[in-house]
């Protein structure tokens, strides 16, 4: 089957889908085990998704992140995957809705917390707050805004129009940031408040990011992507 068609497959049958199944799946499409369960309406384990964390802090090590370029970005992946593990695994998430008509914004809402991302933590991508909550409510989702959100969830704007079921088109502008910022805000889900305020440190270190002395809400985005291909993290 094609890609857009395992993935169609996955939201709409994926409850008949067993563990190995979905393991095999995930590392087919290269994507995170926890995606691939919440995709396919499973509960995610608690040892996939992030331990309790501060919030304030995790929202700032996000802000920093965005202020590497690609190569910062590589380095501060492997910072963060050089970690041990310290963090207590939370509680496991129950699977969305069966009943839900519209699964798209339960799917979207778990890619975000397998994160650790809120609408507050959520990197500024061009959009308000108030939009993104309204994709997680089921108001809208145009292409633009997939666009947007693909990027720091480390998956493609044409995935999510998959599962969104929104016809792809073509658009004038691209994203602010690509496939390379998600990929190391997954290696952080594993990574405790204290290791995440390390890690916004070293950040820091890496872009000499200029405090501007007031909280500002995102770089200028990086634009720059040296591939189009997404990689299994």
């Amino acid at each position: 089957m094609k890609r857009t068609e395992v993935l169609r497959d996955l939201l709409h049958n994926g409850r008949g889908y067993d563990t190995p199944q979905l393991e095999s799946l995930a590392a087919e499409l290269g994507l995170p085990v926890a995606d691939a369960l919440v995709v396919a309406g499973h509960p995610v384990p608690g040892h996939l998704l992030p331990p309790d964390r501060d919030k304030d802090i995790m929202r700032a090590f996000v802000y920093r992140v965005t202020y590497c370029n690609h190569p910062q970005l590589a380095a501060l992946r492997e910072f963060l995957l050089a970690m041990q593990d310290e963090g207590a695994a939370p509680e496991p998430r129950p699977a969305r809705d069966p009943a839900d008509p519209d699964p798209f914004p339960a799917v979207l809402h778990g890619l975000m917390r397998n994160r650790g991302f809120g609408v507050r933590e959520f990197p500024f991508v061009g959009l308000s707050m108030s939009t993104i909550r309204g994709m997680l409510g089921g108001a809208w989702h145009r292409l633009s805004q997939l666009q947007a959100m693909a990027g720091p969830l480390g998956w493609s704007k044409e995935d999510l129009a998959t599962l969104a079921g929104e016809p792809l088109q073509p658009l004038d502008y691209g994203p602010m940031f690509c496939h390379h910022v998600g990929a190391v805000f997954l290696a952080a889900v594993p990574r405790t408040t204290e290791q995440l305020v390390r890690a916004a440190r070293e950040a820091d270190r890496q872009s000499a990011r200029e405090d501007q002395g007031a909280w500002q809400p995102v770089s200028q985005g990086i634009y720059d992507c040296p591939t189009s291909q997404i990689s299994s993290s």
